[in-house]
C-alpha cells in the first residue's frame, strides 16, 4: 500500500466517522427532545415523553444539510480520444492503447444542502410516499494525471514507443432526486427505504495526449512517428471541457423519521448515487444527513 493509499483510506474513515455522527446526531436529538422539554412544558401533552402513535398520511416538506463521500473513477474518461488520435493505426488495432487504464479513481469529500417535498399515505402500520428533493454541493470536486508508456512489436514489423499523457476533472454543482419511499410506522418512528432516479449537473475537462514512434526491426521501412517526422516527433493532443453537462443516475436510501408533534419531524438518512457516465468519468457518492419536515 502506497502513502497515497493510506492517506486516502484515513481520510475516507474520518469522513465516514463525521457522517455517521452527523446521522446518529438527529436520532439522540428526537429521543431527548421529548424528555428534556416535558419539564419545561407539562402543560403540551405532545412533549411527554413519547407522542403514541403518528399519523403520517398527508403531504411533508422539510430542509436538510448532509456530508459525504464521492467516487470519480477516471479510468474510461480518456479512451474515445486516444482512439481518435490513433484511428486508422496498426498500433490500435493490435495493441488498443484507448483501452489502457492511464489514470487512478479518485475520492472526495463534499457537503450539501438542500429541501424535500413529498406526500405520504398509511395502510396500517406500512407508509408508502412520494418524495422530490433538490440539493446544492460542495467540496465535490476530483481531478487526476499520469501517464503510462508501452513498448511493443506490431505484425507490420515494427518495434513501436507509444506514451499516453491524460487529466480528467469532475465537478458536481447540485442534484435532484425523485423517489419512492416504503416505511413502517410504531409509535413516533417511521424507518423508510427508498429507491429512485437522481438527475445531477457537472463541469468536467478531459485532455488526452499521445507521443510514439515506430522503428522496423528489419532491413526494410522507414521509421515513423504517430505525429510529427522522425525523429522528431511530437505530441497529438485533445481536450475536451462542458460546463453544466447533465447526467442520470439511480439512488437507493434508508433513513428514520422521527415525529417530536404530530406535524413536526426530525430525520436521519444515508443515501447513494449512481450516476451514469460523464465523458466516461463513473461518478457515485454516498451521503449521510440531518433534516427537519412539517407534515400537513
Amino acid at each position: 500500500m502506497t502513502m497515497t493509499d493510506v492517506r486516502n483510506t484515513r481520510s475516507i474513515a474520518r469522513t465516514a466517522r463525521s457522517a455517521a455522527g452527523l446521522a446518529a446526531c438527529i436520532l439522540l436529538t428526537a429521543v431527548s427532545v421529548g424528555t428534556a422539554r416535558a419539564a419545561d412544558w407539562p402543560t403540551i401533552p405532545v412533549l411527554r415523553g413519547t407522542i403514541g402513535a403518528v399519523d403520517w398520511n398527508g403531504f411533508i416538506v422539510g430542509g436538510q444539510m448532509g456530508v459525504g463521500i464521492s467516487d470519480a473513477a477516471f479510468g474510461s474518461s480518456t479512451q474515445d480520444m486516444v482512439a481518435y488520435i490513433l484511428r486508422n493505426t496498426t498500433i490500435e488495432n493490435e495493441q488498443s492503447p484507448s483501452s489502457w487504464t492511464t489514470l487512478p479513481s479518485q475520492i472526495g469529500h463534499l457537503t450539501s444542502y438542500g429541501g424535500f417535498v413529498g406526500y405520504n399515505t398509511m395502510w396500517g402500520q406500512i407508509v408508502l410516499g412520494v418524495e422530490g428533493a433538490y440539493n446544492v454541493v460542495s467540496g465535490s470536486a476530483s481531478s487526476a494525471s499520469d501517464s503510462i508508456g508501452r513498448q511493443f512489436t506490431t505484425s507490420d514489423g515494427f518495434d513501436n514507443n507509444v506514451d499516453i499523457a491524460a487529466s480528467s476533472s469532475i465537478k458536481l454543482n447540485d442534484y435532484g432526486t425523485l423517489r419512492g419511499r416504503v416505511g413502517y410506522a410504531f409509535g413516533q418512528f417511521l424507518p423508510y427505504a427508498t429507491v429512485g432516479a437522481a438527475v445531477g449537473r457537472f463541469d468536467y475537462a478531459v485532455t488526452a495526449s499521445v507521443y510514439g514512434y515506430g522503428v522496423p526491426t528489419g532491413s526494410t521501412g522507414q521509421p515513423f512517428c504517430i505525429s510529427g517526422s522522425y525523429p522528431n516527433c511530437t505530441w497529438t493532443t485533445q481536450t475536451d471541457q462542458k460546463s453544466d453537462a447533465i447526467a442520470a443516475g439511480l439512488e437507493v436510501g434508508l433513513g428514520l423519521d422521527v415525529a417530536i408533534t404530530p406535524n413536526i419531524f426530525l430525520r436521519g438518512e444515508w443515501e447513494f448515487i449512481a450516476f451514469a457516465p460523464i465523458h466516461g468519468i463513473d461518478y457515485n457518492m454516498n451521503t449521510a444527513r440531518a433534516g427537519i419536515g412539517v407534515k400537513f
